[in-house]
């Protein structure tokens, strides 16, 4: 019965999906093309996102430990285990860590140039997912105008015997495309919400734990001047 449930609303929606690409005609292939091209996007920004995100508090808490107790070389370990995993976060804050001796303004820009290697990474490609929804929108437009001339056309000067069929098939274009690119286009954006959320989460996150970081080294820096004085 469950089998049954299943196989009958996936051959009703497979049995549709032919049907929108024989009516649809030519029209349908730049829509279908954008629908691979934008999932395949997609899914790679998600995969990529999910290597890089982590939990920012927890690595933070333990450097906490390492940079106030001065031991900076723990807490340059920890970072390079996380990078090893492909995590953008510690990247970042290695680049302070490595700095720790130096002025608080050369910390500063190291944390600041490390954030600016990153955020392109975290960046990269996402912008086309909304460019593909607009393309199969637009598609899907280009292939209704077709197929309103092709009816209008069938109206004015095709033979009274086809004049119904010829009709019937250029609404069928029209119809059947504008529904094509808003199939796809509705899905992209969506998708796009998710991959952009996601990345101005760990884009957060690393401006976050970047400025917890500078204040940790400014405050063992301090400590470091009181101990020597």
């Amino acid at each position: 019965l469950i089998l049954t449930c299943i196989e009958i609303p996936r051959r009703f929606l497979m049995n549709m999906i032919v049907t929108a690409i024989q009516e649809g005609g030519i029209w349908m292939a730049p829509i279908i093309i954008t629908l691979v091209v934008a999932f395949a996007i997609a899914f790679e920004r998600l995969f990529a996102l999910a290597r890089y995100n982590m939990d920012g508090s927890a690595l933070m808490g333990e450097l906490q430990k390492s940079i106030l107790g001065n031991q900076i070389d723990s807490a340059s370990k920890v970072c390079q285990v996380q990078i090893e995993k492909g995590k953008a976060l510690p990247n970042v804050l290695y680049a302070g860590l490595k700095s720790a001796n130096r002025t608080e303004k050369e910390i500063e820009k190291e944390l600041e140039r490390a954030t600016l290697e990153v955020f392109p990474k975290l960046n990269v490609r996402t912008p086309f997912l909304p460019m593909l929804a607009n393309i199969a929108t637009l598609s899907g437009l280009l292939g209704t105008i077709v197929g309103l001339i092709q009816a209008f056309d069938a109206v004015a000067t095709a033979p009274a015997d086809q004049k119904q069929t010829l009709l019937a098939k250029g609404i069928s274009v029209a119809m059947y495309t504008t529904a094509g690119g808003l199939v796809v286009a509705i899905p992209v954006l969506v998708m796009n919400s998710i991959v952009v959320s996601i990345t101005t989460k760990i884009m957060d996150d690393i401006d976050l734990y970047a400025a917890q970081a500078l204040q940790l080294l400014r405050a063992r820096k301090r400590n470091l001047k009181e101990s020597a004085k």
